[in-house]
């Protein structure tokens, strides 16, 4: 079973990551085949990006198939996202990350040309899953300013800076040697040059006549034929774009000064009309007063009624701080469309292909910088189409992200069932016009869910199943709180200059539907979800005091500083106490005092109605303490079997119970270390007499002593190289200057990062070391004091396993991850049960240090002999709003926390599995003997670390700043894969970047967009199948009827032989210098080029395969076509023979 792919761990591999990275037994213990038979092998990886969902991120330009009814959208980074029916998407990248300046499909073909801002053309396959580009011309001596393809034309003309036009055959990608030179389009009379050319197009009618227009305002009618120009027409202002009327008798301009300008094609002399839109028309006749530049205009006729003229920009210069407009003009009508974001683009759909029939627009689909519009011309008032797409996670920047795959699969039905009475109102009635591509045909089933939270406080739930994304739910946590009217009114005592609602963190248990969110103003919120609308009278509130008191370390009882502070009696929710809740002191907040026992937000005190889903159960916040604001909380963890949530900062950690609404412990940091008795922190519920909660209960349990305390090996480290210090400096100084762009909410992510990499550098002490420097420090020792001060709580993990060293019964843990390293347990003495937990006390047992790692730690985990992960215990779901009886019925079927196991005398039965930022370990439990090590970095540190199932197995996925993403067997810590995927450039993949289940992953890569990957071999064998289809064969639709008498007398369309004209016999060769032709990778010549080995030549034999197909498939019509043309010849000679045989020569 243990087979090393020696390939697969060194792919990838760089100087950047360590060379020491393997994973080591401890002396003499057993090695992994004695302990468990592990089936994860190396070939079961493998890394590829799946998807892309969201928004493309600074669009540049867009094109449209109206018979694939395919969307295509570039990117100022030379992304491609196309966009078909819901659940059609794809995504593609230009390897030169230009900005895309426009892109032409040909129409019903499945293929898309890009132009670039690096003056290259490409030639994008559509009718593969995966587009690739087929050709690419890279000019070298000219600027591209503008493409156009006709419909059903293989010559593409390209406009240049330079006032030229050049035309490309897009079949062979060859420049041809017809070129229209500027000199010779304009009139010989002029002495400036024109401008680049900003608009090609020919004539509905004559595909012979090219209008062509130039920046300057010239607008010139080509001949192609004769090769001078028909007519020029000349404007004093300079021209944005040009539109046909279907007839092509006339056309429309669109001016800088915000003018309209038509021509008659035959009256070069001056306009026919010149309207200004959104000018103010003066009474004395003079001219409107300038307006903003009409940056685009599109001109669509109707059979029964007037056309429709659609314009971006126009308006007046006096509409200071109006946003972006879209105006539509309908005969006498004028409607002006406000739009959200400043308009990139926009394309009005139209029936038909054809651009000299009657359009017959139906909708514009208008291109934002931040979203995607489409308006509906059919219905009154020019209402929006719903879009089924998931372009609006970026509503609100987004602050974190969770992935939950394989997930319970009545999940989804419940969410969709509360988030579908959200949705607005007002949306058109028709379909989403953009309905092509299919779906794709994957066999994974399962259900996955994405939780984001954002920077107004909301959280959206994603169904994010079959490589698809729908928003299912959204939670707005800002709701709790009231909000500040205006900047006079807000609070001195926030601790973020922005977004003072935004996620910090978020837990989220699938099989209870607890919910439980962190937020950066130091504030929890505990979350129940119910399917029927409730009212809350008064919101439940307790407030927290965390800090820590070196002052009084000498003290055994610190008093009232660490007392937990219970709810006020408005928001109490324990009628029956003891003795009457302990009040805070009134919060000293003035110019001369400092802010004491004040929180950073003001809970609502009205009444809050919630709707049916997720429904506030809890409200905790860090209150100041003594004019130093709280910190904002690193870690959050919920156990619904025991009703509490538990979170940590740099101060310490705090215990709360939901369900009493009760703090049950409240430990700075420094607590959790002490190795002497009064480490025995026992403390009692709020409902009994309490002990003295600030230091550590006495307790008689003589197992408890130093011998049975949790031990830690002496962690050997080593001091980081003067290139890392100098690359983390650099890295942190990188960090500091990005942080004075963003929000204070993302500022303070920054902070934590650079101290995390600041940190990591450090030499960790051994533990024997510090606990006796702790020793010292509750009398004298400053230092030490200093050094405990910077550690933070860095993650948490509830489980059923041993506290104490050789113990031999598994009871209830919570072990507590620290940035220094440090792994302790903390004994739970509960009583699973709501009723039983009223009547018996609530015990907390701090058991020292468990093991030691080098960086902070980054995640933690259990499993039990066999490997196989032990989660934390949890109930059942029920509904906090239903009836009793059904309450008591759910009762019945809630979970309880399995048997704990039991362990012999002298045997290991449980892994605890611990991830720092620098190295993992694999601990046998209850021996508390570390048995694998595995040092993952030495020069960059890990990000992200989740323990995943894959295949029916677990391990650990990691994914390091530089980039790298491995993932390592469990219990052994064997690397199974190490690939060098992306260097972490940006805090935004820092801070989203997360594993699940089943070889799936994701992170933000741009503010708009979410990139998910997966890195298993099984799906990147399926990814073909799974993706979406962007062609599908469609008829194109028949072109116009021309008429009797416009056939009879000329009045149609002419058409061209454009072959004759551009091709190489009539117009010769281009100059080699002008531009150079690369063959793509999608092309016969790139596959010759790029492919090796048998992939490669399996590639190039399928391509020459189907090429010989169609050739074969040409040649076989054309046989069958000479077959009949030759019974047909026989037939008639025979008749003929038969008719004639009997005649005289003279008869004939």
């Amino acid at each position: 079973m243990k087979k090393f792919n020696i390939r697969k761990v060194l792919d990838g591999l760089t100087a950047a990551s360590s060379s020491s990275s393997s994973a080591t037994a401890q002396p003499g213990t057993p090695r992994e085949n004695d302990v468990v038979q592990e089936t994860l092998q190396s070939e079961h990886f493998q890394l590829c990006k799946t998807v892309r969902h969201g928004f493309p991120y600074q669009p540049s330009s867009m094109a449209y198939d109206p018979v694939q009814k395919i969307l295509a959208v570039g990117t100022q980074t030379g992304a491609l996202r196309l966009f078909g029916r819901a659940g059609v998407e794809c995504y593609c990248q230009h390897e030169s990350g230009a900005a895309v300046i426009q892109l032409q499909f040909l129409i019903n073909e499945g293929a898309l040309v890009s132009a670039l801002a690096d003056d290259s053309i490409h030639l994008w396959n559509l009718r593969q899953k995966i587009p690739a580009i087929l050709h690419s011309l890279k000019f070298n001596r000219e600027r591209i300013t503008y493409c156009h393809l006709p419909f059903q034309s293989k010559w593409l003309y390209i406009g240049t800076e330079r006032g030229n036009i050049h035309i490309v055959n897009v079949e062979s990608f060859t420049l041809s040697g017809y070129v229209i030179m500027w000199n010779k389009a304009i009139e010989l009379s002029t002495k400036t040059h024109p401008g680049p050319v900003v608009h090609i197009s020919d004539n509905p009618m004559d595909e012979g006549k090219l209008l062509i227009g130039f920046e300057c305002g010239v607008v010139v009618l080509w001949d192609l034929k004769s090769k001078k120009a028909d007519y020029r027409y000349n404007y004093d202002e300079a021209i944005h774009s040009v539109a046909w009327h279907h007839e092509g008798k006339q056309f429309v301009c669109s001016h800088s000064d915000g003018t309209l300008t038509t021509w008659n094609i035959r009256a070069p002399a001056k306009p026919a009309q010149i309207i200004t839109p959104h000018g103010k028309q003066p009474k004395d006749g003079k001219k409107p007063e300038p307006c903003k530049p009409i940056l685009k205009v599109e001109y669509k006729t109707t059979r029964a009624g007037d056309p429709f003229m659609v314009l971006s920009g126009g308006l007046s210069y006096d509409t200071v701080g109006r946003r972006a407009c879209l105006t539509v003009m309908h005969g006498k009508s004028t409607a002006v469309l406000e739009m959200d974001y400043p308009i990139v683009d926009f394309i009005t759909l139209c029936e038909t292909p054809y651009p000299n029939d009657f359009q017959e627009p139906y909708a514009v689909v208008v291109l934002l910088e931040k979203d995607l519009v489409v308006i509906d011309l059919g219905q009154i008032g020019y209402p929006i189409f719903e879009s089924p797409y998931p372009l609006s996670i970026h509503e609100s920047p987004v602050t974190c992200c969770e992935y939950f795959a394989d997930c319970p699969s009545e999940l989804i039905p419940a969410l969709y069932s509360v988030g579908s009475r959200q949705k607005r109102q007002g949306y058109s009635k028709k379909e989403w016009p953009i309905s092509g591509g299919n779906w794709g045909q994957g066999t994974q089933t399962y259900p996955e869910i994405i939780i984001t939270g954002h920077a107004d406080g909301s959280i959206k739930f994603w169904d994010a199943s079959a490589l698809m994304l729908q928003v299912l739910y959204k939670l707005k946590t800002a709701k709790v709180f009231e909000r500040a009217r205006g900047k006079e009114e807000k609070p001195s005592t926030d601790i973020v200059d922005e977004d003072p609602f935004a996620i910090q963190t978020l837990f989220w248990c699938p099989e209870s539907r607890m919910l439980c969110v962190a937020g950066v103003s130091a504030h929890v919120i505990i979350y129940r979800f119910s399917k029927q609308e409730a009212t809350t009278e008064v919101v439940q509130l307790l407030e927290v005091r965390m800090q820590c008191e070196f002052s009084e370390v000498d003290s055994p009882d610190p008093g009232g500083e660490q007392t937990p502070t219970l709810p006020t009696s408005a928001a109490s929710s324990s009628p029956q106490e003891a003795e009457p809740p302990n009040q805070l002191t009134a919060g000293v907040n003035s110019s001369e005092g400092s802010r004491d026992n004040i929180p950073c937000l003001q809970v609502r005190s009205s009444p809050l109605k919630q709707s049916p889903g997720y429904q506030v159960e809890l409200v905790v916040q860090l209150v100041w303490v003594s004019g130093e604001p709280p910190q904002q909380i690193t870690s959050l963890a919920v156990n619904s079997s025991f009703g509490l949530v538990v979170f940590g900062n740099s101060n310490g950690l705090a215990v709360v119970d939901y369900v009493q609404k009760t703090l049950l412990l409240n430990l700075g940091t420094w607590e959790l270390y002490s190795p002497s008795d009064p480490c025995q922190r026992q403390l009692r519920s709020p409902r009994k007499p309490r002990q003295p909660s600030g230091g550590f209960c006495d307790s008689n349990d003589g197992s408890n002593n130093s011998e049975d305390r949790c031990k830690s090996p002496t962690s050997g480290s080593t001091s980081p190289c003067n290139s890392d210090d100098e690359r983390k400096q650099n890295f942190i100084e990188k960090v500091k200057l990005k942080s004075r762009r963003f929000s204070k909410t993302v500022a303070n992510d920054f902070a934590k990062m650079s101290r995390k990499i600041s940190s990591s550098g450090e030499q960790k002490p051994d533990l024997d070391g510090k606990d006796n420097a702790f020793t010292r420090s509750r009398s004298s020792s400053v230092t030490s004091i200093d050094r405990e001060s910077r550690e933070a709580i860095s993650s948490f993990y509830f489980c059923e396993s041993f506290p104490r060293k050789s113990g031999s019964l598994a009871s209830p843990c919570l072990l507590v991850g620290t940035t220094q390293g440090s792994v302790t347990v903390v004994a739970l003495s509960l009583q699973p049960g709501g009723d039983q937990k009223l009547q018996q006390p609530l015990s907390f047992a701090s058991c020292g240090t468990l093991v030691q790692l080098k960086g902070g730690i980054l995640t933690m985990a259990l499993l039990d002999a066999a490997g196989t992960l032990l989660p934390p215990s949890c109930e059942a779901w029920y509904d906090p709003n239903a009836s009793d009886e059904e309450k008591e019925k759910e009762k019945t079927r809630r979970r309880r926390p399995a048997t704990p196991p039991s362990s012999q005398e002298g045997q290991d039965s449980q892994f605890a599995v611990l991830c720092s930022d620098k190295q993992a370990k694999v601990v046998a439990m209850p021996s508390q003997t570390s048995i694998y090590k595995h040092n993952i970095t030495e020069t960059s540190f890990v990000l992200r670390a989740d323990v995943v199932q894959m295949t029916g197995a677990y391990c650990i996925a990691c994914f390091c700043a530089n980039g790298h993403i491995m993932t390592l067997s469990l219990p052994s810590l064997r690397p199974l894969l190490d690939f060098n995927y992306l260097p972490l450039t940006d805090m935004r993949i820092a801070r989203t970047f997360c594993f699940s289940n089943l070889g799936q992953a994701l992170y933000m890569t741009s503010p708009t967009e979410i990139q998910r990957i997966t890195y298993s071999q099984e799906t990147c064998d399926n990814l073909q199948e799974m993706l979406s289809e962007l062609f599908t064969p469609v008829e194109t639709p028949e072109a116009p009827n021309r008429g009797f008498f416009k056939g009879l007398f000329g009045g149609g369309a002419q058409s061209l032989d454009r072959e004759d004209l551009f091709g190489e016999t009539a117009a010769g060769k281009a100059s080699r210098s002008l531009a150079q032709h690369i063959p793509g990778p999608g092309s016969m010549e790139g596959m010759k080029g790029a492919a090796s080995g048998v992939v490669g030549d399996l590639a190039r034999a399928r391509v020459a395969l189907d090429e010989r197909g169609q050739k074969l498939g040409e040649l076989e019509e054309r046989t069958a076509a000479m077959m009949a043309s030759a019974e047909s010849f026989s037939k008639h000679a025979h008749n003929m023979m038969v008719k004639y045989k009997d005649k005289k020569w003279y008869q004939l």
